[in-house]
């Protein structure tokens, strides 16, 4: 069967949406996976800007691009669409000059990041490549790009300036500082990982095979900072949110959607489920991520146009989509990266007040179980987690592997770690996750609430 490809975009049923045009490039992506391609690259499709991505590891998504003229289908539900923003990809590591010389270009106006959330440690490579690009603008007196982080993140924008003006040289730091912008931002969209039988299912559809292809729920959300170096695109008009604060969008999104998810993912994987909708067809499962969000809820502050029980009720039935197929070992990487926002952060909140953790407690007891590497059928993984050298250490009671894990200093702040209320919960739920299991843990917390 012929692949996806400029030359065979008039072999596709009608009704396949197609590009209508092949902008010219105006954008640069950091971090080119499957979040970028089903989430901001179809707003830059609409709006006829042009996308460069950048790998900075393996070749792969390039290599499967590259045959298709740099087409790709994006699949939501029944519905398929072929965008055509992406112009070039760029591996780094074999090229990193044209990436910085991508950057200083005067075309580039916006620069988006997807690069998880270790992109954003020192000694990362994106930072520097951002700082490498600004210096040259500002030599060859161009204007800034604007860089827009597009990672799960509190205050994503604040750690990416951050850790470019770290990056920058000094006669380029001041002037980054002043004119450079670095928004807040906040993402949403369920983006699972494709597998082979994706790429089939589609080829049988569409007549065409597509290795790049990706695929999504319908529901998607991006909230901007208004703040630009110079110019942008007209946001709005493909539907993204333009606003003064993102910080209480961005809070609700990690809290409940994103520390849910987290929940599910050690939790459901400790018991074998595979997907996230399996775990909230059970109703002790259902009940558990609404006593979940009954105890974070409370610690949000929420934009005046977001009805917190409306989205909590939308966020379970995008949970329950089982066409997605989001896998619970998927959510669970880097786990050590994601637990302060998720969930210790609203955890630290509700100790303030003296009120109850139960729910939060138990899932960051099961982000510790994860850490042995087994279920509690005893099938073996392999936990992925830049700490993974160190919290495969945790051993012994419960008591002893919460005192190991409160010890980690990149995941725990030090006045929370020294809380004896939160570590006695901690014990408490990792003791029940030890004698009963996690589908019984869950299923007796939930009975309980």
């Amino acid at each position: 069967m012929p692949r996806l490809s400029a030359a065979t975009l008039n072999r596709l049923p009608a009704w396949v949406e197609r590009p209508a045009t092949r902008p010219a490039p105006r954008v640069v992506h950091l971090g080119i996976g499957a979040f970028h391609r089903a989430h901001q690259a179809p707003v830059f499709e609409e709006l006829g800007w042009g996308i460069v991505g950048a790998s900075f590891r393996a070749p792969a998504v390039r290599d499967a691009m590259a045959p298709q003229d740099w087409l790709y289908s994006l699949v939501v539900g029944d519905q398929v669409q072929v965008i055509g923003a992406v112009r070039d990809v760029i591996v780094v590591p074999e090229n990193p000059q044209a990436l910085v010389a991508t950057l200083a270009a005067p075309e580039t106006a916006i620069v988006t990041l997807t690069i998880t959330e270790k992109g954003y440690l020192p000694g990362a490579p994106a930072a520097g490549f951002l700082a490498q690009g600004l210096a040259l603008r500002r030599a060859r007196g161009l204007a800034p790009f604007t860089a827009i982080s597009c990672d799960n993140l509190a205050g994503n924008g604040s750690r990416l300036r951050d850790a470019v003006l770290a990056a920058s040289d000094p006669a380029a730091r001041d002037w980054i500082a002043a004119h450079g912008a670095f928004p807040q931002t906040m993402v949403d969209r369920i983006v699972p990982a494709t597998d082979a039988a994706d790429i089939e299912a589609l080829a049988a559809r569409i007549g065409l095979v597509d290795l790049a292809m990706v695929k999504a729920e319908p529901f998607t959300q991006w909230v901007i900072e208004d703040r630009f170096a110079g110019e942008r695109p007209d946001f709005a008009a493909a539907g993204v949110t333009l606003t003064a604060d993102v910080g209480p969008w961005e809070e609700a999104k990690l809290r409940l959607l994103n520390g849910a998810h987290s929940a599910i993912a050690y939790l459901g994987g400790l018991a074998g489920v595979e997907h996230v909708h399996q775990f909230v067809a059970a109703p002790a499962g259902r009940r558990f991520v609404e006593a979940l969000w009954d105890e974070t809820a409370p610690t949000l502050s929420p934009p005046p146009e977001l009805d917190l029980a409306g989205y909590r009720a939308a966020l379970l039935d995008r949970f329950a989509n089982a066409a997605l197929a989001h896998r619970t070992r998927q959510i669970a990487m880097d786990g050590s990266q994601k637990l302060p926002q998720r969930l210790l952060a609203p955890i630290a909140e509700r100790l303030a007040r003296g009120e109850a953790i139960e729910a939060l407690a138990l899932a960051v007891a099961g982000w510790i179980a994860w850490q042995a590497g087994r279920t509690d059928a005893g099938e073996r993984f392999i936990v992925d987690d830049p700490l993974a050298e160190r919290t495969r250490g945790f051993a012994g009671s419960p008591a002893a592997r919460v005192d190991a894990a409160l010890a980690l200093r990149q995941v725990f702040p030090p006045a929370l770690a020294a809380n004896p209320a939160f570590r006695d919960a901690l014990v408490r739920q990792l003791t029940k996750l030890s004698e009963q299991g996690a589908a019984a843990a869950v299923e007796s917390f939930s009975a309980q609430e």
